[in-house]
């Protein structure tokens, strides 16, 4: 039986991957009295008078809302948000086995930007912590803009930022690897949707010398006609020397590459073409943009994927159960740069110099020191910048 009949097998036994489960016992009239009718009058009083007691009287400090409108779930596209529930029990079941985080899935049948925003913040009073999952460019950066001027708690989109912290922290490590230093490398990214340009957003505020994005239309260069919005911004602070051509054209002496696009989009060639011990994560899943063998054979020095079949898995769940512990363990008001930086370097750090080589960049995904490790960095960073409400983690 292969994986994906395991798969269908598995969630058809066991009807859902994630319960409601009560922390208290409600056996007797004492116990029934005091969770419920008549004495939970006062702490409903309670938060009336003072709302940020909500965190102290229920479980809003622990609880994350998972959230899709299903337009761009996993690599098969806009299935709808009933399809995509699978997927949202998923990332709520990794929410609390790797940070016993609480979370709840939660699935929005429309497509309207201002409806799924207008929802979320209704809903929002009910959580600590939003994760946007699964939407689709350019969509999910103006529901995420939104929100995150409209609430006070930590929104979150994971494909995007999950994926550049992670990409980050297998960069910092490569670069110890290859001998090289971010402000001299080149690197092309190839795909420009939410999480390519997410990406190169962030490894800019990592300090990487110069990015080159390329779509489908090749190399995104400022000025340029028919750019969209999203690429006009990143077209702004990406392309220092204003190449122009394909991808071929782009990794053409780069340092290091980052596909997050389709499979086979890349060949032995383009590799041979790239500055010595180059950098290769081709993320496409679940075929790279080019395998493994292929690109080490073509002289890739460091090689990652979104894979757990081959070395440098490039996985969120080192990332984002972390990076929301630690943001509400201050009750953060946002995921800022410095936090989503703090986690990179979190993540790098639990890979030891001993253990660091080019088929060990990031640390196995169930080593359990990952989640304390960015959530006590998180917690220390949105204190230092400001975003945190409680002052001491």
């Amino acid at each position: 039986m292969d994986i994906m009949q395991k798969a269908l097998e598995f969630h058809k036994r066991i009807n859902g991957k994630i319960e409601v489960v009560s922390r208290t016992k409600i056996n007797d009239r004492e116990s029934l009295s005091v969770a419920y009718t008549p004495g939970v009058a006062e702490p409903c009083l309670k938060i009336k008078e003072d709302p940020n007691l909500s965190y102290e009287l229920t479980r809003r400090a622990n609880l994350v809302a998972v959230i899709t409108d299903g337009t761009a779930v996993l690599g098969l596209g806009d299935i709808g948000g009933l399809a995509g529930m699978p997927v949202m029990e998923g990332k709520c079941a990794l929410f609390k086995e790797f940070a016993d985080v609480d979370a709840f899935p939660l699935c929005i049948k429309s497509k309207d930007t201002d409806e799924i925003v207008r929802t979320i913040e209704l809903i929002s009073d009910s959580f600590g912590g939003i994760n946007l999952e699964d939407i689709a460019a350019p969509r999910c950066f103006e529901i995420e803009k939104k929100l995150k001027e409209r609430l006070d708690i930590p929104v979150f989109h994971d494909d995007q930022h999950g994926t550049a912290i992670v990409v980050g922290a297998a960069l910092i490590n490569a670069c110890k690897v290859a001998d090289k230093k971010l402000g001299d490398l080149t690197l092309v990214i190839n795909g420009a949707g939410a999480a390519g340009t997410a990406i190169g957003k962030f490894l800019i505020s990592l300090g990487v010398g110069n990015i080159i994005m390329v779509d489908i239309n090749g190399i995104i260069c400022e000025g340029d006609e028919n750019l969209s919005d999203a690429h006009k911004e990143i077209s702004k602070i990406t392309n220092k020397n204003h190449i122009k051509g394909s991808l071929a054209d782009a990794l053409k002496g780069a340092d290091a590459f980052v596909g997050v696009s389709k499979p086979g989009l890349v060949n032995a060639d383009m590799i041979k073409s790239m500055n010595d011990k180059p950098i290769v994560f081709a993320m496409a899943n679940p075929t790279p943009e080019i395998m493994p063998d292929k690109a080490k054979q073509a002289g890739a020095f460091i090689v990652g994927t979104g894979r757990s079949d081959f070395p440098n898995q490039i996985n969120n769940v080192v990332a984002f159960p972390g990076i929301f512990k630690g943001a509400l363990a201050v009750r953060a008001k946002d995921i800022n740069e410095e936090m989503k930086l703090a986690a990179s370097f979190a993540i790098a750090s639990c890979v030891t110099d001993n253990e660091l080589c080019a088929d060990y960049i990031l640390p196995d995904s169930f080593d359990r020191k990952i989640p304390k490790a960015v959530s006590k960095a998180v917690a220390e960073a949105a204190i230092k910048s400001g975003a945190a409400k409680i002052k001491e983690v």
